[in-house]
């Protein structure tokens, strides 16, 4: 059976690389390695691909940055050539972006069956794009591989069926098992100056945070205050660099001596700093699944997750963008009084063998 792997971004790359991983000692699986170039420079493609030993893609489809509609039919009309010289038994997606639901169109109207790793999650918050991926892909997915429970009694609610849902584990867990030895291993807290436990961790990226210049304003207004305690490691993302810029906020964010500003770092890197880290900030999605298994405190500049567990059990807060709440609940995490929590029995290291395992026995 030939399956094609479809990765864009890099929330995709550490998802994709144990699901081809796994498929290696299954001669009935023939992995067909599709990249979009969604995400396509270096540090937010290559470096990944090194790190995770995921083999040169088969197929690159190069498609770049540009607005959702765009890129979303670049995609589409690129991955409609590959399948029809390909021609793949089977497309395998995994995630939320738009790569993810732009091939998941291809192969439903091609009549090729789909399957969505990572299928049932959702934040119920439809201004945010991954939902509605999420919502389009698991609409017309044939297999699907929720992370929790939670995901499968989403789909259930949507009127999917049964027999079409296997609860899996969070592949992007079997990810940071497998490499946290060798993320402990870098050099980056000596790099940057740091001891463990001595400093937060903080990304932001989403447009509900970085577009809008209220939001970014009231949350630099609690990073402020809370630089003054702690040092906070902030990975800027391109985006969020551009929109402080276009603010003008860089005077603002430059007087802030206790913020380390770094370019995004490869994924051994960014992991041994989210493993030494104190407190985490972030408004990334994966995030919060990691500092939970890592029992981390973990605020969530968001109104809503699409990971409830995290929030339910784990070591996660919704904070949104409210200055005074994220300054009260990081005073809790560094003054000891933060979350502790566990997680999901199948947040194991074990779901993509799962996940092949189902598709082998197909």
């Amino acid at each position: 059976m030939k399956v094609a792997c479809i990765a864009g971004a890099r929330p995709n790359f550490m998802k994709i690389a144990p699901i081809l991983e796994a498929m290696k000692p299954h001669s009935n699986l023939e992995p067909l390695l599709v990249h979009t170039g969604q995400h396509y420079d270096y540090q937010m493609s290559g470096v990944f691909f090194k790190e995770l030993e995921i083999p040169e893609p088969d197929v690159y489809l190069g498609v770049g940055s540009a607005s959702h509609a765009v890129q979303t039919a670049k995609i589409m009309m690129a991955f409609e050539e590959t399948t029809l010289e390909h021609k793949p038994d089977l497309v395998l997606v995994v995630g939320d972006v738009n790569s993810t639901m732009a091939c998941a169109l291809v192969a439903s109207k091609l009549h090729i069956p789909i399957a969505h790793v990572e299928a049932g999650i959702r934040s119920f918050d439809r201004t945010m794009p991954e939902e509605i991926n999420r919502i389009v892909t698991d609409a017309i997915a044939d297999y699907l591989f929720p992370p929790s429970d939670f995901g499968r009694e989403n789909l259930l609610r949507e009127g999917i069926a049964a027999d079409k849902i296997t609860v899996v584990g969070d592949v992007m867990i079997d990810t940071l098992f497998k490499f946290r030895p060798r993320a402990e291993q870098t050099t980056i807290l000596a790099d940057l100056a740091l001891k463990p436990k001595s400093y937060a961790l903080m990304t932001l990226h989403r447009p509900a945070n970085v577009d809008v210049k209220e939001n970014l304003v009231a949350i630099l207004d609690a990073i402020e205050q809370i630089q003054k305690r702690i040092p906070i490691v902030f990975s800027i993302h391109p985006r969020t660099k551009s929109r402080v810029e276009s603010f003008g906020l860089n005077d603002r964010v430059a007087s802030m001596t206790n913020l380390k500003i770094i370019d995004p770092v490869g994924y051994y890197q960014f992991l041994n700093l989210m493993i030494n880290a104190k407190l985490a900030l972030t408004d990334s999605g994966g995030m919060q699944e990691e500092t939970t298994v890592l029992n981390i405190p973990c605020l969530t500049i968001r109104d809503s997750t699409e990971r409830p567990e995290t929030v339910e059990i784990g070591t996660n807060t919704l904070v949104g963008s409210d200055t005074n709440l994220i300054l009260s609940e990081a005073t809790k995490a560094l003054d000891g009084k933060g979350k502790s929590g566990t997680y999901p029995e199948m947040w194991d290291g074990h779901a993509a063998e799962r996940i092949v395992q189902a598709l082998a026995n197909l």
